[in-house]
């Protein structure tokens, strides 16, 4: 992730998480704002994220839901999926 100590912020980045098992669209608020899409047995959580903090908070809430990981991918600006 970029970061410029002299700004004072992170740069935003958006990432795709995937976890085997469905997780219902009800739960998008607990992933701060982040779409959920479930298909083919798993769940695509999309989003942007505002640093390495946020993606690890993000990452234990769904380790504390017992949802397996399937990956974790950084989408390159204007990228689309």
């Amino acid at each position: 992730m970029d970061h410029d100590p002299t700004s004072g912020s992170a740069a935003t980045d958006s990432y795709e998480i995937r976890v085997q098992g469905h997780l219902d669209p009800r739960w998008e608020g607990w992933f701060d704002g982040m779409t959920l899409i479930a298909a083919d047995g798993e769940t695509r959580i999309r989003g942007q994220v505002s640093d390495q903090a946020a993606l690890h908070g993000l990452l234990a809430r769904l380790r504390d839901l017992g949802l397996p990981l399937v990956s974790v991918v950084q989408i390159a600006p204007g990228a689309s999926r």
